[in-house]
């Protein structure tokens, strides 16, 4: 059997994305599990389903989909409820529920880690080449974008069909017009708009986005292009994850 350092993922140095750390299948009980960890930012996932669902829950043509999202000290509140609506929406959009009707399918997310970023600035002039300067700050930012990509690693670990994989990406932007991936609390504050995107796989479809602030449409559209091409970096970390699961090395 393999170890769980063989299991665990490490994307290196990936461009114009802070470090990325993932293992899947490594918890028992569930019937999928992942664990995300982008820079300091981590996130445990666990999904169980399909299974039988309650009476009162049930829909006679598709599966049921709960998302569960749990902090790390304390109670969830509304802030957290929020976002469980945002990553069910986008898993809904994903899932083939229809094929598992009448049955319960359950994500629970529990934030491990929420403390530490990487802010990856890219001025006006970088933005297509996607070029980006780290450095470290002291607070979380992109704990929405974790959750995605914890969620959409936990349904790959438990074999639920899905027409196509998803991923979050969070951006900012500032008085000056520049794009930041990943912003960190000093940017997120100083920014005009903090941008979440989750992109889909198949055509880089915006499938959900939630906007703090106000920006202009050329902004917004500035905003998505550079999301759909750091989701091109993660949804290739996706494949080589999943290579990396299942080769015999």
């Amino acid at each position: 059997m393999a170890s769980g350092a063989a299991k665990c993922f490490d994307s290196g140095a990936l461009p114009a994305l802070r470090r990325i750390l993932c293992e899947q299948g490594l918890l028992s009980r569930p019937d999928g599990s992942a664990s995300w960890m982008q820079g300091d930012t981590s996130v445990l996932a666990g999904v169980y389903g399909p299974t039988e669902v309650k009476v009162s829950k049930e829909i006679y043509d598709k599966a049921t989909l709960e998302v569960l999202l749990r902090t790390k000290v304390g109670l969830s509140g509304v802030y957290e409820r929020s976002r469980e609506q945002m990553i069910k929406k986008t898993c809904e959009a994903v899932i083939l529920g229809t094929l598992h009707p009448r049955s319960s399918i359950t994500v629970v997310l529990q934030v491990v880690t929420d403390a530490g970023s990487v802010s990856l600035t890219l001025p006006s002039a970088q933005r297509e080449g996607l070029v980006a300067r780290d450095f470290p700050v002291g607070t979380l930012c992109s704990l929405l974008s974790s959750c995605l990509n914890a969620a959409c690693m936990g349904l790959m670990d438990a074999g639920l069909p899905m027409n196509s994989l998803f991923c979050g990406v969070t951006c900012a932007l500032d008085a000056e017009g520049n794009i930041t991936l990943d912003p960190a609390a000093k940017q997120e504050k100083e920014a005009h708009a903090v941008l979440t995107f989750a992109i889909d796989s198949a055509e880089k479809k915006v499938l959900m986005s939630s906007t703090k602030g106000t920006c202009s449409v050329e902004q917004l559209q500035q905003c998505i292009a550079a999301s759909q091409q750091a989701a091109g970096t993660i949804f290739q970390f996706f494949r080589d994850s999943a290579c990396r699961k299942y080769s015999k090395w």
